[in-house]
């Protein structure tokens, strides 16, 4: 059975366990660690084998081998197939790029309650997304955290995909170092909601780079890189922005203004990753948000 993340995480969390193999100098060659993981990638290797893409709890993103995995009788069979939630027992060098399984446990799975072809759809572009805009052995534990919670509601039942991919685009890519400016102009630093009142707005800009919201007159001449958007959008934007994590249905709103702020974060995403990533990656991380 399948263990739900919140009674495994809870009074386990932050724990790592190390056993240290020590060489005649005393001096620790490897390591024996154990760390939760989300399974982003697996490619066969050799006859039973798999190489493995990971998110981990305790080391960020890195590669491992899982040796005949992919025998029936394999007790880690079906562990490392994307989007699932494990516990890994790790065989760990430094100075070796991929590392070694030797043991783990299934936390959560996309096929349980049953498999969904629109989740799975969400699924892919989560985890590609993280896979291609984070950086190998870059530990941050609110980016796992983010995105172990961001399954485990994706997998639930009355889960709303379409929000929750949307409120997972903001939180992303403000944890990474980009986050919009949604109460402050970005441009003139000024208070927004109180300009829009007195102002009388009906509209403010959307501005790409620097991001966040900006008022009409400091908005700058060039439209290249705003995008003018109607309050209501404004105001689930900042919904958005300031709840903790959606279940359900809890954001009320029309799908269409969900759909038209969904591709608006795509384009701030895709803007954002690029110019912290090599120009491959932006293509690849540009593909990913426009399946």
């Amino acid at each position: 059975m399948v263990s739900r993340l919140f009674k495994v995480y809870g009074p386990y969390a932050g724990r790592v366990n190390v056993y240290n193999y020590i060489s005649q100098n005393k001096k620790a060659e490897a390591v024996i660690v154990k760390t939760r993981a989300v399974i982003l990638r697996e490619i066969k290797y050799r006859d039973q084998s798999k190489i493995c893409s990971l998110y981990t709890r305790d080391f960020g993103k890195i590669s491992v081998i899982v040796k005949g995995v992919r025998n029936p009788k394999n007790k880690l069979t079906g562990l490392f197939s994307p989007g699932n939630v494990v516990e890994l027992v790790l065989y760990k060098k430094n100075s070796r790029e991929i590392q070694l399984v030797s043991d783990g446990n299934l936390l959560l799975s996309p096929m349980v309650p049953a498999p969904d072809l629109d989740r799975f759809a969400i699924l892919y572009k989560i985890i590609d997304l993280v896979r291609h805009a984070t950086e190998v052995n870059e530990k941050n534990p609110a980016v796992f955290t983010l995105l172990t919670g961001t399954l485990e509601e994706l997998y639930s039942i009355d889960s709303n995909y379409q929000q929750l991919y949307t409120w997972f685009l903001l939180r992303f890519v403000s944890l990474l170092g980009f986050q919009p400016s949604l109460r402050f102009c970005v441009i003139s630093g000024k208070e927004l909601m109180p300009a829009v009142e007195s102002m009388k707005l009906t509209e403010l800009y959307f501005v790409m780079n620097p991001g966040g919201l900006a008022l009409p007159g400091a908005s700058g001449e060039s439209s290249a890189t705003k995008q003018l958007i109607p309050m209501r959008l404004v105001i689930l934007l900042r919904t958005f922005a300031s709840t903790r994590f959606p279940s359900g249905n809890s954001i009320k709103a029309d799908p269409a203004d969900i759909e038209m702020l969904w591709n608006l974060l795509q384009d701030y995403c895709s803007l954002h990753f690029g110019h912290a990533k090599p120009s491959k990656n932006l293509s690849i991380i540009s593909q990913i948000l426009l399946k």
